[in-house]
């Protein structure tokens, strides 16, 4: 597939402009989210900010399923490593909670009272956290930021580390950035503050996968160039460096829609997530 020569790298990196009715989307999520909590915790299987770290935004959400749980599932939200929070995401837990999985959600500090690097350290320790809670494999998904989050999980050194990295059956990345270099050319790098030496050490195409890496990789047909030239970026490399891997394009869906499936336990992405 050919990709276009990129002459605005803002433009290239911004969504919401390119999609229709794009600033319905952040209270639709926040709303639908707030009564799957609701839900959740009236049933009495939520466990809502449990403290994986010092940090005031260190914490997580844990849904629980019906019956004892299958292994664990956890989501990390993107919003480009400066915004959201676990919060907006909830209702994205019902279809892997309905399939018999837990669910953590993780909060995470944002940029820029951290570096990226130290965000993954974060995201590895949430990992471990809800790891000791919740028995069985475990399964990572995460969007946009997130993909890039829980790709970089799958990377050698692993953020979980060997007691809990061996655990993870799974990796699926939707619509992630998994090169910070074009990044730089961003005026969101005013806050990031990605250096060359951070793009080399946090971008998962620049690093080995686990020997036992399975990564999907999953885009929206509908989604910016760059975002489907990223997806296939990683899938590529680490396809290359023996990883087993595979590409998803995804018809009829945009940056915003293309998570949408995670709520629903019988949607091609959610099946993906736990096909082993």
């Amino acid at each position: 597939m050919m990709f276009p020569a990129v002459t605005d790298w803002d433009d290239a990196y911004t969504n919401g402009a390119h999609i229709a009715g794009g600033d319905s989307y952040p209270p639709r999520w926040a709303e639908a989210a707030e009564g799957f909590r609701r839900t959740m915790a009236a049933s009495g299987r939520a466990r809502l900010d449990l403290a994986y770290g010092p940090k005031p935004r260190n914490k997580l959400d844990l849904f629980l399923p019906e019956a004892a749980p299958r292994g664990l599932f956890v989501f990390v939200h993107g919003g480009y490593w400066m915004r959201f929070d676990k919060s907006s995401w909830s209702h994205l837990a019902k279809g892997a909670v309905e399939r018999g999985f837990a669910v953590a959600m993780p909060a995470y500090t944002l940029c820029p009272e951290i570096r990226i690097g130290g965000i993954v350290r974060e995201i590895g320790d949430a990992i471990g956290f809800a790891a000791r809670e919740i028995a069985g494999p475990i399964h990572l998904a995460g969007h946009s930021a997130g993909g890039h989050l829980v790709s970089r999980m799958l990377a050698v050194p692993s953020p979980p580390g060997e007691e809990v990295s061996w655990r993870i059956a799974h990796v699926v990345s939707i619509s992630g950035v998994h090169d910070l270099r074009p990044i730089m050319k961003t005026q969101m790098n005013a806050t990031l503050k990605i250096d060359a030496t951070e793009a080399k050490a946090e971008s998962p195409c620049l690093l080995e996968p686990r020997p036992d890496a399975k990564l999907t990789c999953w885009v929206g047909a509908g989604e910016r160039a760059e975002f489907i030239r990223q997806n296939a970026l990683l899938a590529n490399v680490w396809r290359g460096l023996g990883a087993q891997t595979a590409t998803v394009v995804e018809d009829n869906r945009h940056h915003f829609n293309v998570i949408d499936g995670l709520a629903e336990a019988g949607s091609p992405l959610t099946r993906a997530l736990f096909a082993t």
